[in-house]
């Protein structure tokens, strides 16, 4: 059974990561893909169609991990799962990038310190030679 899916989010997910592989001057055109997840076919739009059939393929990994593990067949039942799943995964990634974000900003600010105080004791040896 085909179902088509506006995949709007999707487009504008997949903007990026066009944009990112084309000359600058030349327009993104979005175009219709057909991918298959847990058995289905969804038509759905975007501008990478390599890129949308990556992150389907994850979907229907992850909905044929959670089949797997469960004992349910009910296939909506399957999609909240991996999607819950999904979710927490993000989460998960996010609080990691937020924390090396905040790990890095410490480092800056210390390596900045330290240059500082370098910079200053050669500012003062330079001038004790000059002195002396």
């Amino acid at each position: 059974m085909a179902q088509t899916v506006d995949a709007q989010t999707l487009e504008a997910q997949t903007r990026e990561t066009a944009q990112a592989s084309q000359p600058a001057a030349e327009p993104t055109q979005s175009q219709s893909i057909a991918v298959e997840i847990y058995d289905q076919i969804y038509h759905l739009r975007g501008t990478d169609p390599v890129y949308i059939e990556r992150i389907a393929a994850m979907v229907d990994a992850k909905m044929r991990a959670v089949s797997a593990h469960g004992n349910t067949v009910d296939s909506l039942r399957v999609a909240v799962l991996a999607a819950l799943n999904i979710a927490d995964e993000l989460c998960c990634a996010r609080d990691r990038s937020d924390n090396l974000a905040g790990s890095l900003q410490n480092s800056q600010q210390s390596l900045r310190s330290r240059a500082g105080n370098l910079s200053h004791l050669l500012d003062e040896l330079l001038e004790d030679r000059k002195v002396g």
